[in-house]
């Protein structure tokens, strides 16, 4: 009974520490978005925050702060006040892939309080329409005939779509030349205008364009197709098993963030998730709804931290 009645006033401390700080006149709720605008690292969070705005009396800001593969805004985060504020919204790189890729990083991706996993998105291969392919096999007996010639975008060093290109060219034994940019959305810009010929993309991205015959989707990279390019083979079906990669997005609170502040902030990301215009803005952008607990988010930030960090060492993807 005792343990019942500290584990309810631990909730209730956790509960009113937001409200608290929320509370204060003309302070925010910030979600800090450590990439450009654009793209679905962006895109989510703002749906989320047009639905979360009356449960935070000082509004929810939805800020960008991109740079270094995600770091700049992610240190910002990290030495913010983990008085439940400040948040950071963001793909896996500086939560669970960076301080594989980096030799040091001025923050402490280990140290993260799990908040919430918003949304899992799978990943695509996307290709230029100059390209003289459209199936997966064309495209890898291509790049095997045009070995160093191919290039491929990624959203940043050490990003999913950099780390997937990495797996691919382990898996088919092939060689492409890296192009990283600043988000996905100068990414998207070169690919559609033919100045690099690969994206490995997550599919809520590259759909339209791929809908609109701007660029190729070849292959999705799980283990089913997704609802929106539901004649896109997986690469399983398209003979590459192994290619798996997909996309989280996840909330995260400063180093020192009170449990129970993490999950007063879950209840309302979980609670938005559910509203039926958010999903259905989210199935549009081919993503999955989550809304995980700050427990379960820990575990698969762990897995996921663990198998990139794999595919990292042995397909020798390397910071450039």
């Amino acid at each position: 009974m005792r343990s019942f009645l500290v584990r309810g006033l631990v909730a209730l401390a956790g509960v009113l520490a937001v409200s608290a700080s929320l509370a204060q006149p003309g302070k925010a709720l910030r979600m800090i978005v450590p990439f450009p605008a654009g793209g679905t690292a962006d895109i989510l969070p703002r749906v989320l925050a047009e639905k979360m705005r009356a449960a935070y009396p000082g509004g929810v800001v939805v800020e960008n702060r991109a740079g270094a593969g995600g770091n700049i805004g992610a240190e910002f985060v990290a030495r913010s006040d983990p008085d439940g504020g400040t948040l950071l919204a963001s793909p896996p790189g500086p939560i669970a892939i960076n301080h594989h890729l980096y030799k040091s990083l001025s923050f402490d991706p280990t140290k993260w309080v799990p908040v919430t996993v918003l949304a899992t998105v799978p990943n695509v291969l996307a290709v230029s329409t100059k390209l003289p392919v459209n199936t997966l096999a064309e495209f890898i007996a291509y790049v095997k005939a045009n070995p160093g010639k191919v290039s491929y975008a990624s959203q940043g060093n050490g990003s999913t779509s950099h780390l997937t290109a990495g797996m691919f060219m382990e898996l088919t034994g092939t060689k492409m030349v890296h192009i990283p940019y600043k988000g996905t959305a100068p990414a998207l810009v070169d690919i559609v205008g033919g100045q690099v010929d690969v994206f490995f993309d997550n599919i809520s991205s590259s759909a339209p364009f791929h809908q609109g015959g701007k660029l190729k989707i070849l292959a999705v990279a799980d283990d089913q197709r997704s609802n929106i390019l539901p004649q896109v083979p997986t690469f399983e079906e398209a003979r590459l098993p192994g290619m798996i990669a997909v996309t989280f997005f996840s909330v995260v609170a400063p180093p020192g963030t009170p449990a129970a502040v993490a999950e007063a902030h879950q209840k309302q990301f979980a609670a938005a998730l559910q509203n039926p215009e958010v999903k259905q803005k989210f199935a549009e952008q081919g993503a999955v709804a989550r809304g995980w607990t700050p427990e379960r988010t820990a575990q698969f930030i762990r897995a996921e931290s663990g198998r990139w960090s794999k595919v990292i060492q042995s397909a020798n993807v390397k910071v450039e």
